[in-house]
């Protein structure tokens, strides 16, 4: 008898989880549901540190210490654990949300990080739980942590993950197994790439790669401002000057950056609005593309290609300090910040850390994105589809962490040791052939362009 744990919040999950419950004819007990309200356990109330309950009440309040979290504690991946986890939870602080917990200090986040596990390692030994199920991979605070105890109890975990293809997906026991694939053992029909086709992504717009006009302060903007102030600064309320200050600052960032890009619609900060200002200042730059450069266009963050599967270098700062350490006389890095992005992992900091370096460029938000990827002698992401849309149309990609697409040809996993000038001279159409040879040859049961979903 299989007695699961299985991380299944929304109605979609919850009726996947059920039906896979009618198909296994009694053979797996549901030992453990988290999700929302109508679960065992409410996850993302240990997001958030609320008072909502799942069934088996909270979580962490009149729960002893039990020390079941020890395995946890004592493994090799100790701090990378907590250092992801923490980020995770840090999405939910004062400065990124307005409805957030109170957590300030960091020996307070690694307390509440040692109760939260202690207290989901106990409830595992005490259901007996023997297999755990994820429907997407976790990069939460409270899945990590559930995901992350299971595996060092012992719980046999599986993770699924959505894929680029419709009906598709991925299914592994270890989140950075992503894209480490052999797809020799598919026997599936090849997938048809067009060459030199971009793919059709839902999440990004074409707009946000041409030059248009500027923005104007809008309603939203204001009255975010305003609830900023009630929040944490509510004297400031009866101070005009300083309003009106503020106002005509938010005022300029909105008139130099594009009108598709809204800074504070959806929440103001002071950190926000130092992080645009910062932006601004790289807008109208002419960007040349003739010379020798390594394309890294940001993530957004905090998600899930982070601050999951990324490990170190979820830092992006570091990954392009790394690939300067590597880089060959002559060659430049360019960065292109995503549009997505806020202040989130974007303190004065991160742009001191990259200003030491003399051979990045950062690019205005009109540069394309296709046009830097398709000149550049590489591409180089943590796991961003970057590096997908870059070997569809010829150039090499270099990823950091788990890519979904990483065991594809033409893509790299950065090692040190490698040799820059070597992976630009790839000719990823060569090897797209010669992998369709040996397909129909009947050597290898895959294409180059084929994946092996379980």
């Amino acid at each position: 008898m299989i007695q699961l744990m299985c991380d299944a919040r929304g109605d979609f999950r919850r009726k996947f989880m059920d039906r896979m419950l009618d198909l296994g004819a009694g053979e797996i007990k549901l030992a453990c549901h988290i999700g929302y309200d109508d679960a065992d356990i409410h996850g993302p109330s240990l997001q958030w540190l609320n008072l909502k309950e799942g069934k088996l009440g909270p979580v962490v309040a009149g729960r002893p210490q039990t020390g079941d979290n020890f395995s946890l504690i004592a493994s090799e991946d100790y701090g990378q654990i907590l250092e992801t986890a923490v980020e995770q939870l840090y999405r939910t602080s004062p400065d990124y949300n307005f409805k957030s917990h109170n957590i300030r200090h960091v020996q307070d986040y690694l307390d509440y990080f040692h109760i939260v596990c202690d207290a989901a390692a106990s409830i595992i030994a005490e259901r007996g739980i023997t297999h755990a199920l994820f429907y997407c991979v976790p990069h939460l605070f409270y899945d990590t942590v559930f995901y992350e105890v299971a595996r060092a109890m012992g719980v046999k975990v599986t993770v699924l993950s959505w894929s680029q293809f419709p009906g598709r997906f991925f299914s592994m026991r270890n989140v950075h197994d992503l894209g480490r694939f052999d797809p020799s053992g598919y026997t599936g029909e090849p997938y048809a790439i067009e060459k030199g086709s971009v793919p059709d992504l839902f999440y990004m717009s074409d707009s946000w790669q041409q030059e248009g006009k500027t923005g104007k302060l809008s309603k939203k903007a204001v009255l975010n401002f305003v609830k900023h102030l009630v929040r944490h600064d509510p004297l400031k309320l009866a101070n005009p000057l300083y309003i009106s200050k503020t106002l005509g600052q938010m005022s300029a960032i909105y008139g130099k950056l594009p009108d598709w890009r809204d800074p504070f619609a959806k929440f103001f900060h002071t950190n926000e609005m130092e992080y645009f200002e910062h932006l601004a200042n790289f807008e109208g730059r002419g960007v040349d593309l003739s010379g020798k450069y390594i394309y890294v266009p940001l993530h957004n963050q905090p998600e899930m290609s982070t601050s999951a599967l990324g490990g170190k270098y979820r830092d992006q700062a570091l990954l392009i300090e790394t690939l300067a350490r590597n880089l060959p006389k002559g060659w430049k890095i360019f960065v292109k910040e995503n549009p997505r992005q806020g202040a989130y992992a974007r303190g004065p900091m991160f742009f001191h850390r990259l200003a030491r370096i003399p051979q990045v460029e950062f690019m205005p938000s009109n540069a394309s994105t296709y046009a830097l990827a398709a000149n550049a002698q590489f591409v180089a992401s943590v796991t961003g589809t970057v590096g997908w849309e870059a070997i569809r149309v010829g150039t090499p990609a270099m990823v950091f962490g788990a890519a979904w697409y990483g065991s594809l040809p033409g893509v790299v996993q950065y090692r040190e040791g490698l040799d820059f000038e070597e992976i630009a001279a790839m000719n990823i159409m060569k090897l797209f052939r010669r992998r369709l040879a040996l397909f129909y040859r009947g050597h290898m049961r895959a294409s180059l362009s084929n994946f092996s979903f379980r």
